[in-house]
């Protein structure tokens, strides 16, 4: 602002002096006009000059006016910023000052344009005075010679420095330059800093000894560090074991404890310990090894040696062996290293070569064989080394001068990382051998003269041998034919069993229940055995045909396995109820373990595997007992049932699962079955690739089991429970409907219903019992109706219908031969009960109390 006022007057003087100068222009234009001789008309003309001499001046004085309108806004304006230049100059002083280290300001001559007193006071101790215009080379020269700075460091890069004060101070400087050429310093007090780092240094000092022991000590070797002037500076507790030295204080002078421990050993000329080994009292040895330091001085140290010592002595003792042994074989060994040197060679290398064995060990084959030898042994020993083993005929002379024929072997050895180490070096003489090839080929050319001899025989024999082969091809064509005619044969027979199951069963059904209706009646004693023995012959019938029709179906590739997870106990409990009864009746005890396992398996196909064992186990058992249970496998759960009986010879073993192959033993029954058994148990597991097992011992027992996948269990209905032996007497006065197409069928069941004190109504169909009473409304407790009905309809569509029509709903038992999945499935979720026939009295009589006992 100070600058800004003379200019300002300037600016005004100038105005003035032109608003004067323009008046006197007028005054002297006025003048004129009024002094004028003109003519009359000049006064008008001097007067329109006047008054355009007027507007001009008037236009001038308005310009001179907004001029000094302008420079009165502009002396404003510049007072305001002199103010805000004043204010801005007290905050940085302000600011420069509450910086909290010393701070210097220097202009483009490097002169001090402003300083704090910070700077100042930094400067005082050494009689210095700072003040504005200094030179940035007089404060070095002042600073140096009057001993404030000690020492100067550059820092990082060439804006800072440090400095180190007479009282041990330091101080660090930073500079950087301004936009006007300037520069700024900033000293900075790191006298804790520095002593901070002195002290982390001394610590990491110490801790780096500290480590340095620790780490000495945990050698296996005692270590001493012996100073340049014979002290001992440092060493390890080994040390201090080996040497006897436990209560030693470091540093200590060397030359004192020679005489304290044998192992302090004198060094040579230039201090340094020569290696050398000490025997300790106890037996053991230590040896002893000076390192120099590169500044003078030594590091000894001290190993114990003994166990090297004594695995050389036994290495030593090995060898001899070795070289004992190999001495003794007529073949040539040797071993060459990774150069071809000789490592080791046996007494038969040495004397085939004619070499003392100090000449050969050690020394190299290229120097110890000729050029010639070692250039046909080269590429043999390039891919020896490369990794591969190599094995050549190689004719050579020995010492004596006698050529022969030798078979060599390099083998590689190959180290942990697979590089190869060295060469194993095998040579066997087998002249003898080619000389004998060489008389074999002399005797092979000798006999092909004869081969061609023969050879012509022998193709007229050929050809009439041709013509014996294509007769005996067309005989062959036409067994296969035979076979493939056999074969379609077996397969309709086999559909055809499997498709007529149900007509076959039809008789036998009735006849079963025809029985069991006789049975009911009272008769003599000798009646009730010929109802028996009527009763046995049917099931026996009732056996063989089911087992030829399940055998058929097998085969025939139309039973199709139902697989899902299910507690064994399901399968096991009820064949051990069913079994203990009937093995009661043969005299025989059956026992039964428990198991909680889940299997995976198709629960009928797997009853039908352990119905046969069962029904075996009793039929080959004359007396004594059957154990049924589970044993727990790695791979899964073995069904096993093991008996008493008579037992198979281990020659039968073998094909007891082939069809129609029955054991050689005889049972209380073998004028029973068709041998059928255990060749569907076989193809049965093989269908549910469930693999079976057989143990036995002839006269003692056997044992076959099968072994099951594990599975996960699953929600399942709970089992029934069995009905109790009195259960016909639920059956008193029961009504029961029965439906079925077969009329002896109806007949039986209603005689044998009837003697059950049943209230039985019969027809054989739906029309026939709607004629006998109405089925919409007629008291009835059960129906009892047969799968396959006339005309394509159903025992089970036909249940619905009726059940629909009713207002209670009947509890329904279908007879079938069918076996699948799907309708078993079906009966499962309509509720009804299911019988196979033939139907089993007893077993119809159960599901009938269990229907009446479930529905109330």
């Amino acid at each position: 602002m100070d600058a800004a006022d003379p200019e300002r007057g300037d600016r005004e003087r100038a105005l003035e002096r032109e608003v004067a100068k323009l008046k006197r222009i007028n005054a002297a234009l006025i003048e004129r006009v009024e002094a004028s001789n003109l003519p009359r008309s000049a006064p008008y003309a001097a007067f329109e000059h006047a008054a355009l001499l007027a507007e001009q001046v008037r236009e001038r004085t308005q310009e001179l006016n907004q001029a000094m309108h302008e420079l009165r806004a502009s002396n404003r304006l510049l007072v305001e910023a002199r103010e805000r230049a004043e204010t801005a100059g007290q905050h940085l002083v302000d600011a420069i000052e509450s910086i909290t280290d010393a701070f210097v300001l220097f202009d483009a001559d490097q002169r001090i344009q402003r300083f704090n007193s910070r700077f100042a006071e930094f400067w005082r101790p050494a009689g210095i005075r700072i003040a504005s215009g200094m030179h940035m080379e007089e404060l070095r020269r002042l600073a140096v010679n009057s001993g404030l700075v000690l020492s100067e460091q550059l820092g990082h890069g060439d804006r800072r420095t440090l400095y180190r004060l007479h009282d041990d101070r330091w101080v660090q400087v930073h500079q950087r330059p301004t936009r006007g050429g300037g520069r700024v310093m900033l000293y900075v007090d790191i006298t804790a800093l520095k002593r901070q780092e002195h002290a982390r240094r001394e610590h990491a000092l110490a801790q780096k000894s500290r480590l340095q022991q620790i780490t000495l000590d945990s050698l296996s070797q005692g270590v001493a560090v012996i100073g340049a002037g014979g002290q001992l500076e440092m060493c390890n507790q080994r040390f201090r074991t080996l040497t006897g030295l436990t209560a030693l204080e470091v540093p200590h002078a060397l030359a004192t404890l020679a005489g304290d421990s044998a192992l302090i050993v004198a060094g040579d000329a230039r201090g340094v310990t020569v290696p050398c080994e000490r025997q300790l009292p106890d037996g053991r040895v230590v040896e002893v090894r000076g390192h120099a330091m590169p500044g003078g001085g030594q590091v000894l140290t001290y190993t114990d040696v003994t166990e090297r010592i004594h695995h050389a002595e036994t290495l030593r003792e090995r060898e001899r062996w070795i070289r004992t042994i190999t001495d003794e074989l007529p073949a040539m060994i040797a071993y060459l290293d990774r150069d071809l040197r000789y490592v080791f060679t046996n007494r038969v290398y040495e004397e085939w070569y004619g070499w003392p064995r100090d000449l050969l060990l050690g020394g190299e084959l290229s120097a110890l064989h000729s050029a010639e030898h070692c250039a046909r042994l080269a590429p043999f020993l390039d891919r020896a080394l490369s990794g591969e083993s190599v094995s050549f005929e190689f004719p050579e002379h020995g010492a004596n001068g006698q050529e022969r024929v030798l078979l060599r072997a390099y083998v590689p050895h190959v180290g942990e990382h697979g590089e190869v180490l060295g060469l194993f070096v095998l040579i066997r003489d087998i002249t003898e051998r080619r000389r004998t090839a060489e008389a074999l080929h002399q005797a092979y050319q000798n006999l092909e003269q004869r081969v061609r001899e023969r050879t012509t025989e022998l193709t007229r024999v050929n050809s009439q041998l041709r013509g014996e082969i294509a007769e005996r091809a067309a005989v062959e064509q036409r067994l296969r034919e035979a076979k493939a005619e056999a074969e379609t044969a077996n397969l309709s027979k086999t559909k055809f069993l499997a498709a007529v199951s149900h007509d076959l069963l039809q008789p036998l059904n009735a006849a079963r229940l025809f029985t069991g209706a006789l049975g009911e009646h009272e008769v003599t004693p000798d009646g009730q055995a010929l109802i028996e023995q009527i009763g046995r012959s049917l099931k026996d019938v009732e056996t063989l045909l089911g087992t030829l029709v399940d055998i058929s179906k097998l085969d025939a590739g139309v039973v199709t396995p139902d697989v899902a997870a299910f507690p064994v106990a399901e399968l096991l409990d009820g064949l051990a109820r069913e079994y203990r009864q009937v093995a009661a009746s043969e005299g025989l005890t059956l026992h039964y373990v428990p198991c909680d396992g889940v299997v995976q398996s198709d629960i009928q196909l797997l009853s039908r595997v352990v119905r046969n064992f069962l029904t075996n186990a009793v039929r080959y058992t004359e007396r004594g007992r059957i154990l049924l249970g589970c044993r727990h496998r790695p791979d899964g759960l073995e069904i096993q049932v093991v008996d008493t009986g008579m037992g198979i010879e281990e020659a039968e073993l073998g094909v007891i699962f082939q069809e129609f192959r029955r054991s050689h033993a005889v049972g209380k029954r073998q004028d029973r079955g068709l041998g059928l058994g255990l060749a569907i148990a076989d193809k049965i597991a093989r269908m549910l690739d469930h693999p079976l097992g057989v143990a036995s011992v002839a006269g003692r027992g056997s044992r076959f089991s099968i072994l099951l996948p594990y599975g996960q269990a699953a929600p399942h209905s709970p089992l029934a429970p069995a009905p109790s032996p009195g259960g016909h007497l639920a059956l008193q006065g029961r009504r029961v409907w029965v439906v079925d197409n077969d009329a002896d069928i109806c007949e039986a069941m209603r005689l044998l219903l009837g003697r059950w004190g049943c209230r039985v109504w019969v027809a054989e169909s739906e029309a026939a019992l709607a004629a006998q009473l109405d089925p919409a409304t007629a008291p009835a407790d059960v129906l009892v109706v047969d799968y396959h009905l006339d005309e394509g309809d159903t025992g089970v569509a036909l249940a619905e219908r009726l059940n629909a029509a009713r207002r209670d709903p009947l509890p329904v038992v279908v007879i079938t031969a069918n076996h699948s999945h799907e309708l078993r499935q079906l009966l499962r979720e309509r509720g009804h009960g299911l019988l196979h026939k033939p139907v089993k009295p007893l077993k119809l009589r159960m599901v009938l109390a269990r229907l009446l006992a479930e529905t109330g």
